[in-house]
């Protein structure tokens, strides 16, 4: 395994913000996690894992101790437990990060439900189409998010009305505290909105590996946020279903016309998507909203008497529009949600501008808004 010293951090970054690594090193084994992780351990620097670099703002000082960027790759499917089995040739990831082919028997059976082992860094937005030409339902809502699969677990990422947490089996990581690999189950990640573990109580205590999924084999594609069903339903012939496909490609188009998705040489691609987690709030709170601006606020059901306000709307309407600036940094002209680096911007100008937005939408509405990247080096 090779070991840079001075490694910039900002062009494995999507924002393209940030310092050197003191140190960094990719590993592409689970052993070489092992490794990497006790020269570390031994030397006393602090440790800081990679995915994709789309949810993260690294300080312009860099980061002081050892970057480890997580490359394992593979993917495998199996018939979930208590299912027959499909027969796939595909490769198979173990323990080591080696691939070999499984062997499928010749048997062709059809299964309702498959378990699909994705290896911590493959890419999110492949390993979606890649389920979604097979006919699995369960995470097409999620096409188009930047990004690797060891990622996933950690934020429960989400969006328009799918999350991972829905679909993820068990995870398995290496332990930094007990220097052993895990497999947790689902109700061991604990997960929560945009919370796990991972990034919680357990945060910087595990380093994902491998993320197993079980999806609906023939599934019926997931409709239940109103915008993504209008797009859906105006993307059709009259009378037509979409099918999954047709609907990941309705959610990276309308993903892209927000600036969400990224493309060369898109300025607004220049960011780490939503910046902001859309706040929970108690219905007493949003009635109190209402009465602040004599209207009613946008809001989704999020359990027993509470509700999910939309932080783009609460941006706006704290005065923070599309393409706002504060220096080099600006609010995105397609989505208010995403802050985005205008050219050149520091890790400083970014979060001045957060915290610019932040304290606007505290005093408007006496609602606080909660940064969702990954800082690191602060």
């Amino acid at each position: 395994m090779l070991l840079e010293e001075n490694k910039p951090l900002a062009p494995f970054t999507t924002f393209g913000i940030g310092g050197r690594a003191r140190w960094f090193a990719q590993a592409a084994t689970e052993d070489e996690i092992v490794e990497a992780t006790a020269w570390a351990r031994e030397r006393g620097l602090e440790l800081f894992v990679l995915g994709g670099g789309s949810n993260l703002l690294v300080a312009d000082a860099g980061f002081d101790g050892l970057v480890l960027k997580v490359g394992l790759r593979g993917i495998a499917v199996a018939p979930d437990e208590g299912q027959d089995y499909r027969s796939s040739r595909i490769p198979e990831v173990h323990p080591s990060g080696a691939k070999a082919p499984i062997n499928s028997g010749g048997m062709d059976v059809r299964a309702e439900a498959l378990t699909y082992q994705a290896a911590a860094g493959e890419d999110w937005d492949g390993f979606v189409e890649r389920v979604v030409n097979d006919n699995c339902a369960g995470v097409e809502c999620l096409a188009g998010i930047p990004g690797t699969v060891g990622g996933t677990p950690v934020q429960n990422v989400g969006a328009y009305g799918q999350e991972v947490a829905s679909v993820i089996q068990r995870v398995r990581a290496f332990d930094l505290r007990q220097r052993a690999f895990v497999e947790l189950s689902a109700a061991e990640c604990g997960f929560s909105y945009r919370r796990s573990r991972f990034n919680s109580v357990d945060r910087g205590r595990y380093i994902v590996t491998r993320v197993d999924y079980c999806l609906t084999e023939g599934g019926a594609p997931t409709l239940g946020y109103p915008e993504l069903r209008r797009a859906v339903q105006e993307s059709q012939p009259q009378g037509r279903e979409a099918n999954l496909a047709e609907v990941a490609a309705v959610v990276r188009s309308v993903r892209q016309s927000k600036g969400m998705l990224l493309v060369e040489g898109d300025p607004d691609c220049r960011s780490a998507g939503s910046f902001f987690k859309n706040p929970v709030v108690a219905e007493a709170d949003l009635r109190r909203i209402a009465e602040r601006i004599e209207k009613e606020p946008p809001s989704f059901p999020a359990g027993p008497g509470m509700v999910k306000v939309p932080a783009a709307w609460l941006i706006e309407q704290a005065g923070f529009g599309k393409g706002y600036t504060l220096g080099r940094a600006a609010v995105s002209s397609r989505h208010t949600l995403a802050l985005v680096n205008f050219g050149g911007a520091t890790a400083v100008e970014i979060l001045a501008l957060a915290d610019q937005i932040a304290a606007g939408v505290e005093a408007r509405f006496g609602v606080s808004l909660e940064m969702e990247p990954v800082m690191v080096g602060f």
